[in-house]
């Protein structure tokens, strides 16, 4: 699977994925210091998955109704240790690779994972 991890994850993240998948983090390609929207573009560019603790990913896809990227969402009962994101993410992240593949919106919580189809439906 191809990953772009955001800002809000540490990069330690994606040098724990990169044994098994295509992953960069955004700081390794100059986005850094980019938007939201920005991050958005460059992974719907490169077909990459967006993985972040930011909320604001979800919000901007389904206004804008894109069916791509697909976007992880790790919430906040997941400790911010790098160890603990990535553990969780090689742990889930092959199960959800069809509806990643498709366009999703997947949400991981300690509790549950959460999957919403893009574009997100508002009805």
């Amino acid at each position: 699977m191809r990953l772009l991890i955001d800002s809000a994850i540490s990069p330690l993240v994606a040098k724990s994925l990169a044994a098994e998948h295509d992953v960069v983090h955004v700081r390794e390609i100059g986005l850094g210091e980019a938007t939201d929207v920005e991050i958005i573009e460059a992974a719907v560019q490169q077909d990459r998955v967006v993985v972040s603790c930011d909320t604001d990913f979800g919000t901007i896809l389904a206004l804008r109704r894109q069916t791509k990227p697909s976007f992880v969402l790790l919430r906040g009962d997941i400790e911010r240790r790098p160890e603990e994101q990535a553990l969780i993410l090689v742990r889930e992240l092959p199960a959800l690779e069809d509806v990643l593949s498709a366009g999703a919106v997947v949400v991981i919580t300690r509790e549950r994972i959460r999957v919403r189809t893009l574009p997100v439906d508002r009805s």
